[in-house]
């Protein structure tokens, strides 16, 4: 590729990329303030200083826009990086003990809890009207859950041993990792977050780890 084109080209993706992370920053506050009931593609638009179409062409329609948001909520960050490549998730598949295996979880369980908690609130809050947007967001929400949690409880089970059956402990995954839990315990009975960190990596060893015979 001649380099007058190379460098257009790169010029082009890192305007790209400035344009979504502007779009990206700017939608995540307008759903907490408004909801996303009370906010438009033009409202986004406006508040990234970019044009609607720009708003379509790097994230998509409000659906795309809210599932990106959380996507980065979820990750921390907007890099392309599968979480499951990420070197915290490689360090729990590495814990060599299940109590260490489970703190390094409840860490990654609590940022991902302090990022999306106020996202996920706003959604079923306004999803209970019969939006049906939102109501396939956190259907989706939900899907990703029970895989993760799947996919957490068979690792246990395969390096360190269940005290219950796989699918017992996935439903223990499932419903301690879902939003409602950490919300009502921070947000509504004033739980710190590390409180709640240290409390659910206790919790879940002592639920599914099996006990030494003897």
């Amino acid at each position: 590729m001649p380099e007058k084109r190379r460098y257009s080209s790169t010029l082009r993706s890192e305007q790209t990329a400035l344009a979504r992370s502007r779009v990206l920053a700017a939608a995540e506050q307008l759903f907490l303030d408004r909801g996303y009931l009370g906010t438009t593609l033009a409202a986004i638009a406006g508040a990234a200083e970019v044009s609607v179409q720009t708003v379509y062409n790097v994230i998509g329609g409000k659906p795309a826009v809210l599932k990106a948001v959380y996507d980065v909520a979820l990750a921390g960050d907007d890099e392309p990086i599968p979480l499951n490549d990420r070197p915290v998730y490689q360090a729990i598949r590495a814990a060599t003990d299940p109590r260490e295996c489970l703190t390094l979880y409840a860490s990654v369980a609590r940022q991902i809890a302090e990022r999306t908690n106020s996202l996920v609130r706003m959604a079923r809050a306004q999803a209970a009207g019969g939006d049906k947007d939102l109501a396939e967001y956190l259907g989706t929400l939900d899907k990703e859950l029970e895989f993760g949690s799947r996919a957490i409880a068979g690792h246990l089970q395969d390096r360190f041993g269940l005290r219950v059956d796989l699918e017992t402990a996935t439903d223990i995954f499932w419903s301690i990792n879902g939003s409602d839990l950490p919300d009502r315990l921070v947000n509504q009975r004033g739980w710190t977050w590390d409180h709640y960190e240290t409390w659910l990596a206790n919790s879940l060893h002592d639920l599914l780890i099996a006990q030494p015979s003897g």
